[in-house]
């Protein structure tokens, strides 16, 4: 059998943009002195004139963004998730949101996975952050190849886009040929009956992997993908629930404010459904390496079978 391919998806993200400006003469990429990190260096060495290194000055590279959308361009914003969410958030907020301008921001290094940067760039409150603004798009893709097709969708998306993407490589699933990536759709990955596993980013192919532990203890888990944090694929969720009876929610967030809140947001109002969240829980991150900080914040896959093993067997 051969090795499967791991790759961090801000590596994707940079390539997604190399393709994008091949394709297409309007993008132009702003960063904040961390090109070499968020990896739009790479379209900077293609296409140079349309780069733009704004310096550690993130809500000065919004509010550019935000005027070059304006102008008819389609800029993607990038740095940190920290410091795009929580340094830019009243830049996105008030030059973007407000305005509802075709920006797209692009936040690498998400997630308690930063490692050993530390719990003051491990972001793990964006997704409440940005879910807050109206009218804005949240997206967590999965892996390289669900990445590259989030970049390419966010284009095609007219309005404010908020793209996450992690640090740490992980393992590539997907198949490039078959899959096809919609904002707004949940992907449906395994059947199951018993449990439904509601994933996002690299916590999906932890869910994958908890599926399995469960299948060999006769328990049936359904996995869904939900890579478009908002608007949230409602009916999926729905059916989901209703059907299995039982709902597990993973995320590289904190368990206030993000997927697990949403769905259970959704769920109350619309199918009342026992569940569990598994995320960061009130607390701030240290550092440490990256599969260790996972293992430790119960974000692994034993985490998330030990969550849908309990609701299981007290139905």
């Amino acid at each position: 059998m051969s090795e499967v391919k791991q790759i961090a998806t801000r590596d994707s993200y940079g390539n997604g943009l190399l393709e994008l400006g091949r394709d297409h003469l309007d993008v132009v990429v702003l960063d904040a002195d961390l090109s070499a990190a968020t990896k739009t260096g790479v379209f900077r060495k293609a296409y140079p004139q349309r780069h733009f290194n704004c310096g550690i000055a993130e809500g000065n590279m919004v509010a550019a963004a935000a005027g070059m959308a304006a102008m008819g361009l389609v800029p993607f914003a990038s740095t940190f998730a920290m410091f795009a969410a929580g340094r830019a958030f009243e830049q996105i907020r008030n030059s973007i949101g407000y305005p509802n301008l075709n920006v797209k921001i692009g936040a690498t290094h998400g997630g308690i996975s930063v490692g050993e940067d530390g719990a003051s760039h491990q972001c793990c409150e964006d997704f409440a952050l940005m879910r807050s603004i109206p009218g804005i798009t949240v997206l967590c893709p999965s892996d390289d190849v669900e990445a590259r097709a989030a970049v390419r969708a966010a284009y095609e998306h007219q309005g404010p886009v908020y793209l996450r993407f992690g640090r740490l490589a992980v393992p590539v699933f997907h198949d490039a040929q078959r899959f096809r990536f919609q904002i707004g759709r949940g992907e449906q990955l395994t059947q199951g009956s018993d449990v439904a596993i509601l994933a996002t980013g690299l916590e999906v192919q932890e869910a994958l992997v908890a599926a399995e532990e469960l299948k060999n203890e006769g328990i049936s888990a359904r996995v869904i993908n939900l890579a478009t944090i908002k608007p949230l694929d409602e009916d999926i969720i729905v059916t989901a629930a209703r059907e299995c009876g039982a709902v597990v929610t993973c995320e590289e967030h904190s368990i206030l404010g993000g997927l697990g809140e949403a769905v259970a947001g959704l769920l109350g109002e619309k199918c009342p459904t026992r569940m569990r969240r598994v995320g960061v829980g009130d607390v701030f991150g240290h550092s440490g390496s990256a599969w260790e900080l996972l293992e430790q914040f119960g974000l692994r896959h034993n985490a998330i079978a030990a969550a849908a093993r309990e609701l299981v067997h007290s139905k």
